[in-house]
């Protein structure tokens, strides 16, 4: 690309945004609210801390926090500084953590230390790469980033990035055990931000309620409602009545939930009570939602339900408009929608053909929010980015309107209450005890989840282990989200010709009738 082609960095756009409204509420939580004007300098102050502890472009900076100003603000300092970002996730293990601590190469941790005091100190004492820790809030270990940032007195936010630079990594769930990192230059980040300020349907001043985690898609909403001038409202976790609550006193427009908070939301008692007047638009994604619920959800809420698709490597990719959520066209309830502005899309067969029209490929994308490519994974990359497209491992058909459909998925993955889980992740703890002689993991269609870990068991001769002692291996080792929620006990699994165990089979009767093969 020649050099007068480079559009902006994704700092230099939030500078932009909030140089342009300086009065106006920015963030507002339940202690307090910043303006534009106060985020700028909050961002300025905290470039300067880190800049007086040695810091500089390059820097690998990992945080881990819930939805709070002062951990967004961070990372913004850090990304106009030219240094690199990653977020850890909230109901992440310590050992998902310590991996991506060190597959990313941090050296500077910040955490919020009344949530994550214990896990931050745990972890710079199992990674010795850190030469840097700073608390959210006084503790006593690290650096006080509060008093810090007292210490320095004014500072304007200034964008020393460059558009071409490394920026963030967000990690995956993993296919084959461990997480990927999807590295994304400034320009990528930018080109994200501009596809949702194109395509998504956002209020014109929105009031977003962010509710999900924002180390999350949730979190991607941000600078887009800071660029249409709008307010972020943040909530420390996902509370069903305290939204409600919150969208009808404080007229909040605009949310991102995913499905299993939606349907929360359907089963509140308090919901047909709640004034949901203000709502504009009701992002989801991360999973499909059930056509059954998105119905009910269209008659009690209202038609304010708009569904983005993408994934860590490539986001987003589509999105299904408010309009296209029309109960005289159900068909389209199962939709991903029509392909965002930026994005190419093919569907593909094995040899990397276009399928005929109708008919089902791999959905492969080019766009310039598609990853650089996966950290310290060249073998990945060259195989994932093969051929000029991102193959997403999804099989979709489109039809002749251009909306694609989700129909299977190439990968194992499940999607389950809209968090990714890798089967070998789960399958490895299971394997590990010694009453189990085989193990596969599936997911299977689900009401509340969209997908359902299932773990597929076969115990050794003689040997018995109950359901229960699974299941809790798996939550204490790698989180609740990957907990099966069902285990059933089997004799045998199939097989495929060269002897691998045959999942394909193994779905089949949970999925005949679905029309699709993912939740």
């Amino acid at each position: 690309m020649h050099p007068y082609q480079a559009g902006p960095t994704a700092s230099a756009l939030l500078l932009r945004a909030l140089q342009r409204h300086p009065e106006r509420t920015a963030f507002r939580w339940d202690a307090g609210e910043l303006s534009y004007r106060a985020t700028a300098e909050t961002i300025g102050r905290m470039q300067a801390v880190l800049a007086a502890g040695g810091l500089g472009p390059g820097t690998r900076v990992a945080i881990l926090a819930a939805n709070q100003v002062e951990a967004w603000c961070v990372g913004q300092a850090a990304l106009a500084s030219g240094m690199v970002t990653t977020a850890l996730h909230q109901l992440g293990s310590l050992d998902d953590h310590l991996f991506q601590l060190q597959d990313f190469s941090a050296t500077v941790l910040v955490c919020d230390a009344k949530g994550f005091g214990e896990r931050a100190q745990a972890l710079a004492a199992r990674h010795p790469g850190l030469t840097h820790v700073y608390t959210l809030a006084d503790a006593d270990f690290g650096t006080s980033l509060a008093t810090a940032i007292d210490r320095i007195g004014h500072a304007s936010m200034r964008d020393l990035s460059r558009a071409d630079a490394l920026a963030v990594v967000n990690y995956t769930g993993g296919t084959t055990g461990r997480s990927k990192g999807a590295a994304r230059t400034q320009a990528g980040v930018a080109a994200m931000v501009i596809e949702k300020l194109s395509d998504f349907d956002l209020p014109d001043a929105p009031h977003y309620l962010a509710a999900a985690p924002m180390t999350h898609v949730a979190g991607t909403v941000v600078q887009p409602t800071l660029m249409r001038g709008g307010t972020m409202r943040l909530l420390s976790g996902f509370h069903p009545g305290r939204v409600l609550e919150l969208i009808a006193r404080e007229r909040i427009n605009l949310t991102l939930l995913v499905p299993t908070m939606i349907y929360t939301l359907l089963d509140h008692p308090e919901l047909d009570r709640t004034d949901l007047s203000s709502l504009h638009t009701l992002l989801y994604g991360a999973s499909p939602m059930s056509p059954t619920r998105l119905v009910e959800g269209l008659e009690r809420i209202g038609p304010v339900f708009a569904q983005l698709y993408g994934q860590t490597e490539g986001y987003p990719v589509s999105f299904l408009k408010r309009s296209d959520h029309d109960v005289a066209q159900p068909d389209l309830f199962s939709s991903c929608g029509l392909p965002t502005s930026g994005s190419q899309v093919v569907l593909l067969d094995d040899d990397d053909q276009p399928v005929a029209p109708g008919g089902v490929g791999e959905l492969c994308v080019r766009s310039r929010q598609v990853m650089d490519g996966y950290l310290n994974q060249p073998e990945l990359t060259a195989a994932t980015l093969k051929n000029g497209w991102l193959h997403t491992g999804d099989m979709a058909r489109a039809d002749d309107r251009g909306y694609l459909y989700i129909v299977d998925r190439k990968k194992d993955m499940i999607v389950t209450g809209g968090f990714n889980v890798y089967p070998r992740d789960v399958e490895d703890v299971i394997s590990s005890h010694p009453a189990v002689a085989m193990v596969a993991v599936i997911g299977v269609p689900d009401a509340k989840w969209g997908e359902a870990v299932t773990a597929m068991v076969v115990c050794k001769p003689g040997q018995q282990v109950p359901a229960e002692v699974l299941t809790t291996m798996v939550r204490d080792r790698k989180g609740k989200v990957y907990a099966p929620k069902q285990v059933q006990f089997v004799t045998d699994l199939p097989r495929t010709a060269v002897g691998k165990i045959d999942k394909k089979v193994l779905r089949a009767p949970f999925w005949a009738g679905q029309g699709r093969n993912v939740g």
